[in-house]
């Protein structure tokens, strides 16, 4: 590999924390509106059929528009997108706050997501030019890989507290400091390698066939949620998704500049990453969405308790990313902690599909969490790194939107798959054991448990599946050195060999 230049700025580890407390508020708030959002709809007075878009406005706004905003910072500079999209997530967040009824709330959820997705790969994409040094990176990503993974957990947990002890408005309010600090941080400490940029042009038409197939596939899981898989507006949004998105890559493979250029998703190892990545949020997007229910309905939980049971996960997933990946991605390759760590998330999915209605938190539920936390930790830490990694300088952006696009059409399938997995098996369970039911309370919470056990069981299918490609498609060596180094310039041959064990 030829020799290049590296880009080392003394302030990078003060950067880290300002970028790390970004993406913590990206991804929390994903979850966070969540435990609010029967408050928010009594007070706002927004029907049951409009309830949805408080969450899918953010979902689609997000998702839809990763890789544009992905390029957005290639091309602009990626400090200067970072701070611009963390001023504009706070001001979203404010007219959220501040909403008087459903149409201004709506409109902040999706303007959150607008701003979010400039933010989200500028923030990745940042630790990918600033950190090039094969230890530095893997403790950087150690702690960004942590808070990935935690960050929706963690939004559960804040927003059962701000909810119970203050208002659901304070899900919102709450983004403001946070953004205000990593914003004010961000302009002092970063400085990012100017020559890394990308001065193409804009593909226009890229952008329009991204944004529109992404957005049509979000909103189809969402819709099949709603309406089910065979309803027509749920087939009629996956053809048109799937139409938009093989246009865009034929596009993509004639355009000088592309939005995706090709490269960054078909060389095997990000292809893995992508794709075990998505496969993996898709079991822990429907494992939140069930166990916050459980604990509420089944077990009485408050939203406060109920945020707090997840504390654990987000323990173990902090030792998996910062003392497991972090230590060993140097030595090993990532395949190796990628799938192993799928598979030990997996085992602990496996012990909650036990679930009854006196399951004990403390000896079945509790171990389960550890497990998964420390599993998924442990794969994410060098899911994040690999997903940049040897990429050209002036692609990293665009690398870096597609691991959070590939997570939030995997949080969109998650929710949406996973959901009508257990209400079909709710139904069916409370048809054939009516006859013998004590009482309909009763059947209600069995069947309800057995829905939400049905499910988990295909999020350990999903999880394995993950750990299987992990294995399959990710070959590179361990992981010491050959990040987005500045200066490689137009035509640089090391996307052909992105990651080299010496």
């Amino acid at each position: 590999m030829p020799e290049t230049a590296q880009f080392v700025d003394p302030r990078r580890w003060k950067a880290l924390i300002f970028i790390s407390l970004a993406q913590l508020m990206v991804v929390l708030d994903a979850t966070i509106v969540n435990i609010a959002l029967p408050s928010a709809q009594a007070d706002l007075g927004i029907s049951d059929g409009n309830r949805q878009w408080v969450i899918t406005a953010y979902a689609l706004a997000f998702g839809g528009l990763l890789l544009f905003g992905g390029r957005i910072a290639d091309l602009w500079g990626r400090k200067q997108t970072f701070i611009v999209g963390l001023v504009g997530f706070a001001a979203a967040s404010a007219l959220g706050g501040a909403a008087v009824n459903s149409a201004m709330l709506l409109g902040a959820r999706a303007l959150q997501g607008v701003f979010g997705a400039l933010l989200a790969p500028a923030a990745l994409s940042l630790l990918a030019v600033m950190f090039t040094d094969a230890k530095e990176r893997a403790k950087a990503f150690g702690v960004f890989g942590a808070i990935a993974g935690g960050g929706g957990a963690v939004g559960l947990i804040l927003g059962g507290v701000l909810t119970e002890y203050m208002d659901w408005r304070w899900t919102f309010f709450v983004n403001i400091p946070f953004a205000a600090v990593a914003a004010a941080g961000a302009f002092a400490v970063i400085r990012e390698p100017v020559e890394s940029r990308n001065r193409s042009r804009l593909d226009i038409p890229g952008v329009i066939l991204a944004t529109t197939g992404l957005v049509a596939l979000v909103y189809g899981f969402t819709r099949a949620e709603s309406d089910g898989w065979t309803a027509g507006w749920t087939i009629g949004l996956f053809i048109a998704s799937a139409v938009l998105l093989t246009a865009f890559a034929v596009v993509e493979s004639q355009t000088k500049a592309p939005l995706l250029p090709l490269r960054v998703v078909t060389e095997r190892n990000r292809g893995g990453v992508y794709i075990s990545m998505g496969l993996a949020i898709i079991g822990m997007f429907g494992l939140f969405l069930f166990l916050t229910y459980y604990m509420q309905i089944v077990k009485g939980y408050s939203p406060v308790k109920t945020g707090l049971s997840f504390l654990p996960m987000i323990a173990g997933m902090i030792v998996g990313s910062t003392q497991i990946g972090t230590r060993l991605m140097t030595r090993v390759p990532a395949r190796l902690l990628m799938g192993p760590g799928f598979v030990v998330a997996a085992v602990g999915m496996l012990m909650l599909t036990q679930l009854d209605l006196d399951t004990s938190y403390t000896w079945q539920i509790l171990p389960g969490f550890i497990l998964l936390g420390l599993g998924m930790g442990t794969a994410f830490m060098p899911a994040m790194s690999l997903s940049t990694h040897g990429v050209q300088p002036r692609d990293a952006g665009v690398a870096s939107a597609m691991v959070n696009t590939s997570q939030q059409v995997g949080g969109a399938i998650g929710t949406a798959l996973l959901n009508t997995i257990a209400a079909s098996a709710t139904t069916d369970y409370a048809k054939s054991h009516m006859a013998g039911a004590p009482s309909l309370t009763a059947l209600k919470l069995e069947a309800m448990v057995h829905g939400y056990s049905t499910a988990i069981w295909w999020a350990v299918g999903i999880l394995v599946l993950a750990a299987v490609i992990a294995v399959t498609f990710i070959n590179a060596g361990p992981q010491d050195g050959g990040g987005p180094v500045a200066g490689s310039g137009d035509g640089a041959v090391e996307d052909a060999v992105p990651v080299m064990a010496h």
